[in-house]
This record gives C-alpha cells, structure tokens and sequence, in this order.
C-alpha cells in the first residue's frame, strides 16, 4: 500500500425529504444566488418548485443558468461565470445530475479568476480560491457530488477534459432517491456503467497490500450487480433507486482510492470518443471498458482473475488464470447488454474514418494509463475492437 493523507470535506444529507437542509445550510453563505440545472427534467419531476420554494422562504436572490449538457460545455460554464461576476454570486447550487455539478465546479472556479475557464480544464491556470457551492443530485452515475472532480468539453475544439481542484469540494451534498425515480431506462443504465468504471479504474493499479480497498471494491461492485437487473425492470422502486445511488457516491468520493492510484486511460479513450461525436459518457465506457481488459488482462492476469471469481462468480476449477480471466471480462460485457448498454461503436453509427483522431485526442498530453501505460498503437487497436 503506498503512503496517502484522505480528505473530503463534503457534508452529504442522505435520504427522503433531505431537501430540507437548505434552510440550513443556505443562510451560511450569502442572499445572492445562482441556480444551476439541466434540461428541465426538474422542472417536470417537481423538484425545481420545492428548490425556488425554499429560495424563496429565505427571501435570496436568485439568478439561474439553465441548459447544462449532458457533455457539459465550457461556453456554458462561460455564462454562469459572467452571472457570478455582474451579480455578485455569493453562492451556486447545482440541481441536477453529475454534468450540471462539473459545469458548476468550473463555475465557482472561474468566478473567482480573470483567465479564460478553458485554461482551468487545461491546467494552465491554478485554482486559488472559488464561490462556495452546494448539489441536490437527480442522477446516480458520477460521484461529482462529492469529490473535487469535473470533466469539461469545448465544442469548437472537439476536446473533453477531466480536471480537478480541492477548492471545488462542494460544501454539501443533498440526496434524495426519490429525485432519481423519474430518471428513464437509457440513463439508468448509463450511471450504472459509470460508477461500475470508476471502481474498476481504481481496482486496477500496480500497488500491492491493498487488501481493505480490494474488498471494499468488489463489495460495491457485487452490490451494484445484484441491484442493477432487479432496477432497470422496476424504475420506481425507492429501495433499488436508494442502493444504486449510494453505490455511485461511494464508486468516486476517494474511499476506494486509498493507498493507491488507479487506472483512467479508458476515462481518457472515452472522452475523446465523446468530444468528437457527443455519445452518453457511459454508453462509450460500456463499449471501450471490457476491450481494454482485453488489451491489458496479460499485465496481471491474477488481478483479473480474482475479479471474475470474486465479482461475477466464475468457478476456476480446472481453468488457467488466464481462462477465469477472460471468462470474467466476457461476463462483465453480457452484464452490461443485458441492462441496454451498448457493444459497439457501430450502435452509435461510429465507424473507422475519425480513428486517428481519436487516437490523437486521447494521447493528446502523452501516454496514458497506470495499469498499463497505454501508447499509440495501444489506443487505436483498443478503439479498433470497439468498432
């Protein structure tokens, strides 16, 4: 296990009628508001009502940025900006999934800077200071709600970024499973991938006495498995919605990370992937993650092996490690089909003819990976068994 120092600073209010810890936490901070959501998909569940409600109550002042994009935008990002800039923001409260929470964490960055926000995602620019921000999460995927990560992408430039700052930890995080019932089958599906992924990049690393956080790993996984069918066949089950959400915050609020460094290259393949062609972040990690196991499974095939008996329940006997390796790579992609998510980049009329440019995008600041360090003939046959 290497050395590590843990800290996350964020309060997480979990459960029914946590909404109600605005009055709490909201006077701390200042009347100027700015109100953060996506597409309206609040506006239509009724949460948007009992947010300006509460708002409201408290007589703040309250400014809104809507739209956010599923892939968020750094254009958008520019606009909220310019509102916590004439207005005076005191404070921003993301109300949305985990792109309205990563546009929001660029937000409270770049109020506080003169420099273009871009160069925050690029890391040009350091993070000094930003507002104080606050989430009511709707979607069980990311994990943004409590961490001090954000991914980022420019239209004009066709690029997707991840960046982080300890200055965006949000101060709270409120979460509720009931604003996760309204969310559809395709979605679902998608989060679910997404916080799978997370614990697999952690799980795979190259440090060694990792005992607690293997467990705690496949723990989150083999519960994330054992909820996922029973939920995508019954969206309105709170119980269900309550496990998987959860699962998500846990999946990448740094627990699982302790002692170790984790592997993000197919984070890095995928973000290039949906900086070129704006799929759903999950849909492209379903495709890409069992290929770079694949591609990676000879680095320590013990790794691999230990997952597949441990995760999905692949009896080794009379196997080699490297036969219950891949037996439980291949049980991890009929997983994933059998929930909805996608196989292939053809599911999303992707073909070869932007290979290399994908290649590009993804190597864009050199090698990538720590399992195993990925070049460029790495990605493109990665990518070329994705299609």
């Amino acid at each position: 296990m290497n050395n590590f120092v843990f800290t996350n600073p964020v309060r997480l209010y979990f459960g029914k009628g946590e909404i109600r810890k605005l009055k709490k936490e909201l006077p701390k901070y200042g009347r100027n508001i700015l109100l953060v959501f996506g597409g309206g998909s609040i506006k239509r569940n009724g949460l948007y009502d009992e947010v300006t409600s509460i708002l409201k109550d408290l007589d703040l002042n309250v400014f809104e940025l809507s739209g956010v994009e599923p892939n968020p935008r750094v254009e958008t990002a520019r606009k909220g900006i310019d509102i916590c800039k004439k207005e005076s923001i005191d404070f921003v409260l993301a109300v949305g999934g985990g792109s309205v929470i990563d546009c929001s964490k660029l937000i409270v960055a770049g109020a506080k800077t003169e420099e273009d926000p871009w160069d925050i995602v690029t890391e040009k620019v350091k993070v000094k200071d930003a507002l104080p921000l606050g989430t009511v999460l709707t979607l069980a995927a990311t994990g943004s709600e409590m961490n001090a990560n954000s991914v980022i992408s420019n239209e004009k430039t066709k690029e997707k970024y991840g960046w982080a700052s300890g200055k965006v930890f949000p101060k709270f995080s409120i979460l509720d499973p009931t604003y996760t019932i309204t969310v559809p089958k395709d979605q679902t599906v998608y989060g679910i991938v997404d916080m799978m992924s997370h614990v697999f990049e952690q799980y795979f690393h190259d440090a060694e006495n990792t005992l607690v956080m293997d467990e705690l790993c496949e723990g989150v996984l083999r519960t994330v498995i054992e909820t996922a069918p029973k939920l995508v066949d019954n969206l309105e089950n709170y119980e269900l919605r309550e496990t998987i959400l959860l699962s998500g915050t846990i999946a990448l609020n740094g627990m699982l990370s302790m002692g170790s460094e984790g592997d993000w290259a197919t984070h890095e393949i995928e973000h290039a992937i949906s900086a070129v062609y704006d799929i759903p972040h999950g849909g492209g990690l379903a495709i890409l993650f069992p290929n770079w196991m694949k591609h990676v499974v000879h680095v320590n095939p013990h790794r691999f092996a230990r997952l597949a008996t441990k995760v999905f329940g692949v009896n080794p006997s009379h196997k080699t490690v490297e036969e219950v390796a891949f037996e439980g790579i291949e049980r991890l992609r009929e997983f994933w089909t059998s929930l909805g998510a996608p196989s292939s980049l053809k599911d999303y009329s992707i073909d070869d003819s932007k290979l290399e440019l994908l290649v590009e995008k993804a190597m864009a600041n050199g090698p990538i990976g720590r399992f195993k360090v990925l070049e460029k003939n790495d990605v493109r046959e990665i990518l070329r068994m994705s299609l």
